[in-house]
């Protein structure tokens, strides 16, 4: 019987009995991404409290006003718009090759949605696509559906705006509207896709997205409006449901508009205040818009840590 030993066995013994430890490769790299992970929590976090504890004054003067039955019913409805915004990502992923269950995709989603809150706008992005690469998914096919989401978002909040606030004061949003349409079509949207990936030297994804696969997404982002607008209710009620649902997809798209802010801060509000101006006064109209954000950043927390749990359940 042969007494050769492969070189990986040799290593292990050695590290054994010999003094000396050879840490496997795939070890390594595990703790590199849990670390690497854990600091970016860590980062997004910090700029999430950054955020709230800058104008912390404003902040309780804002929800000084508002019953705990207001703000649980706001909390809910924001829960309910970050889902639908997970399944609009998930929706495409799933139509461009890649379907995962409901529970590691939320884990990717709104766990990678967190580096919203850091100054630049490619955090999301690379953590879903590490995150999804550790569930099969490719990177190329991970940052498609992630920059899908924008003119998603932004078809279905302007024709939210211009549906609930009226044509005649909003109706220069129609200029918009014919190059969003071009933009979602899927053959449009393929032809993009695959010119990028070529001018990057990377394979081609491997399924085009489809016409029922992109309205299946702009339903899922529609009904994240209406409950973004619940939630604005819930805070405002002074201008009704409707107009509660019309301004907070206007002040959003605005955000969206603005790539280098973190989660469009500041522009939101901005665009939310003058938006409520018919129906509130400026100080009111503030201490809503900020009471907004940071209901949102919590149902961003509350999302994200559920998922992770729940993700975590299914692992062990």
């Amino acid at each position: 019987m042969s007494t050769e030993r492969a070189p990986a066995e040799e290593s292990a013994e050695e590290g054994v009995g010999g003094g000396v430890t050879v840490e496997p490769v795939p070890r390594r790299r595990s703790m590199t991404r849990r670390l690497v992970r854990y600091g970016f929590l860590a980062v997004a976090l910090g700029f999430g409290a950054w955020a709230v504890g800058r104008q912390w004054d404003d902040v309780v003067a804002g929800f000084s006003r508002l019953t705990p039955a207001a703000l649980a019913g706001s909390l809910v409805a924001v829960v309910a718009a970050l889902l639908g915004a997970m399944l609009t990502w998930r929706t495409l992923l799933a139509d461009l090759g890649s379907p995962l269950p409901a529970r590691p995709a939320a884990k990717v989603f709104f766990v990678g949605q967190l580096g919203k809150y850091i100054p630049g706008t490619i955090w999301p992005v690379l953590a879903q696509m590490e995150m999804g690469r550790e569930l099969g998914v490719p990177r190329a096919r991970s940052a498609a559906a992630f920059f899908l989401m924008m003119p998603i978002q932004l078809a279905t909040g302007l024709l939210v705006t211009l549906v609930t606030l009226g044509w005649d004061r909003y109706g220069w949003l129609l200029l918009f509207i014919p190059l969003l349409l071009v933009l979602l079509e899927p053959k449009v949207i393929n032809g993009v896709i695959g010119y990028a990936l070529r001018r990057l030297k990377r394979e081609p994804l491997e399924r085009p997205l489809t016409r029922r696969g992109m309205l299946t997404a702009l339903g899922w982002a529609l009904t994240g409006w209406i409950a973004y607008g619940v939630h604005l209710y819930f805070v405002a009620p002074q201008g009704g449901l409707v107009f509660a649902v019309g301004a907070f997809a206007l002040s959003w798209c605005l955000g969206i508009l603005t790539f280098v802010i973190p989660a469009g801060a500041g522009v939101r509000e901005l665009a939310m205040v003058t938006i409520l101006a018919p129906h509130l006064d400026q100080g009111a109209a503030i201490a809503v818009a900020l009471s907004s954000r940071i209901v949102i950043i919590v149902g961003d927390l509350i999302c994200a840590g559920l998922a992770g749990i729940a993700a975590r359940r299914d692992s062990v």
